[in-house]
């Protein structure tokens, strides 16, 4: 029998506040700040202590809802989740549980299958617990640190809209790049501001009724997710191949060696005991300060990737190459602006090859986190303007881009001092090929002989004689036609 995946996914992602949840600690970076260095006695949960909802959280949680056509409850209700783990100071985690921010909503994925929605479930708001590292020694020990403890999180639920690992990799992508977009959340997989838990089941292709299913927890890179999934429908597969029944229960990952590891049986609602939190009064959400929310939204990326296809006639794949980041697409538009007689499709072929392939080359972003772009828009069009109308040669034009990535400079001043004007002349080109020839008889008499393939090496001898200042097409035109007439030189 063959069976398909159903896979239901719970994002959570940090959101990007100066400050946590229900207290004014600062929110830092987990991965840099010394452990258990912005805390105190709200997040660490000391008796006597009140919380204090974040408001700037609120807007970047109706950023979201909004831009994925969620129904926002003008009314929703903080909640508490009751369970006893180290990483939980409290003894309970302050969450929505039956009135959320926001329900329903969709998200729009494209896969090698075409596109389609998935749906969503809810979005809610919670805080984030502490974090865990197990340390070995005699005895082994587990040390907590609080400073993540608190900090705000959006929950995003999805309906089991999904139905392969590439479906989900591309609602996760989708997601990760919305979120930056909307500038929620940085985006940084390697420092777990965003993380998954699977919702996994399987049934028989073509069937409707949903199969047992698992829930695979804490899950930080698209890498582990979708190796975890693949994992678990095969396990349940088989398990169902040989007569017996999945068990309904929580998983864990390991990494190491590429399984899950059961974890516990696999709680409901009620094992929670969730009821409202006491000390904060609902949470209401004026019309008006919805309103504000929604104008204030930037272009999405599947509006502004068919904007870039119309306005600027990109095709789909370069469209989708530079809409994948904000930051890129801004670059690409200011780049335009700059030079609006230049054919934008250039442009957009230099950035997402030359530009992408020299700054990978170097270790560096367009875009640092300042919002400073490694160039200057207007320099950048202005250096592919030059190669498009011939000032310079595309190898000259590849180095002075990487002269102007490291020092700064503008393409101008690099092209006067290094002379890398294009040859125009074309007596004194061909003086160029005639002096390469004679050097190089060897390979001419190959060529001459009909190993055709050596004339690109002859074209190399001769951009290199000319500092690429020469046009590649030209050189092999004028060296076929000074082989195929017989000279010597």
């Amino acid at each position: 029998m063959i069976f398909e995946p159903v896979v239901g996914l719970e994002i959570h992602a940090e959101l990007q506040t100066q400050t946590k949840m229900f207290c004014g600690c600062r929110r830092v970076d987990t991965t840099q700040a010394a452990p258990n260095s912005a805390v105190c006695p709200v997040c660490l949960g000391y008796p006597g202590t009140l919380p204090v909802v974040n408001k700037r959280a609120i807007e970047l949680a109706l950023r979201v809802a909004l831009a994925l056509g969620c129904d926002v409850l003008p009314e929703s209700v903080f909640a508490r989740k009751n369970y006893f783990y180290p990483d939980l100071p409290k003894g309970y985690q302050i969450s929505q549980y039956e009135t959320p921010l926001a329900s329903g909503g969709a998200l729009r994925i494209v896969t090698p299958a075409g596109s389609r929605v998935v749906r969503l479930r809810r979005v809610h708001l919670e805080e984030d617990t502490g974090k865990l590292t197990h340390a070995d020694g005699q005895p082994p020990a587990s040390l907590v640190d609080f400073n993540r403890a608190g900090v705000p999180l959006l929950e995003i639920v999805s309906e089991p809209d999904l139905f392969s690992v590439e479906e989900v990799k591309a609602y996760t992508t989708a997601m990760r790049r919305l979120l930056r977009y909307l500038e929620v959340n940085s985006g940084d997989m390697e420092k777990g501001v965003i993380r998954f838990e699977a919702n996994v089941s399987i049934r028989p292709a073509g069937s409707r009724e949903l199969g047992t299913r698992v829930e695979i927890k804490n899950l930080n890179s698209f890498r582990s997710l979708v190796r975890a999934i693949d994992y678990e429908v095969l396990r349940q597969s088989e398990r169902l191949a040989r007569g017996q029944r999945v068990i309904q229960e929580t998983l864990g990952w390991d990494e190491t060696r590429g399984e899950t590891t059961s974890q516990r049986s696999k709680e409901e609602a009620h094992d929670y005991r969730y009821f409202p939190e006491p000390d904060l009064p609902p949470l209401r959400i004026e019309a008006d300060e919805l309103a504000r929310v929604r104008a204030a939204l930037p272009e999405l990326p599947d509006a502004r990737r068919e904007r870039l296809m119309s306005q600027y006639q990109l095709g789909a794949a370069e469209a989708e190459v530079i809409v994948e980041d904000r930051a890129t697409a801004d670059f690409f538009e200011a780049s335009a602006h700059a030079r609006p007689a230049l054919a934008p499709r250039r442009l957009a072929a230099w950035l997402t090859s030359d530009l992408f392939g020299t700054l990978n080359a170097l270790g560096r972003p367009l875009v640092d986190t300042h919002g400073q772009p490694a160039l200057a828009p207007a320099d950048f069009a202005d250096l592919v303007e030059r190669v498009v109308t011939g000032g310079i040669t595309g190898p000259s034009g590849k180095a002075v881009l990487e002269e102007m990535l490291r020092g700064g400079r503008m393409p101008e001043a690099i092209v006067r001092e290094r002379g890398l004007e294009r040859i125009g002349d074309d007596a004194a080109l061909r003086e160029i090929v005639q002096r390469v020839v004679r050097e190089n008889a060897a390979q001419a008499d190959q060529v001459r002989a009909g190993k055709i393939s050596v004339v690109q090496w002859l074209v190399g001898q001769v951009m290199k004689a000319s500092r690429g200042r020469a046009d590649p097409r030209l050189v092999q035109t004028l060296l076929e036609e000074y082989l195929s007439s017989g000279r010597d030189g």
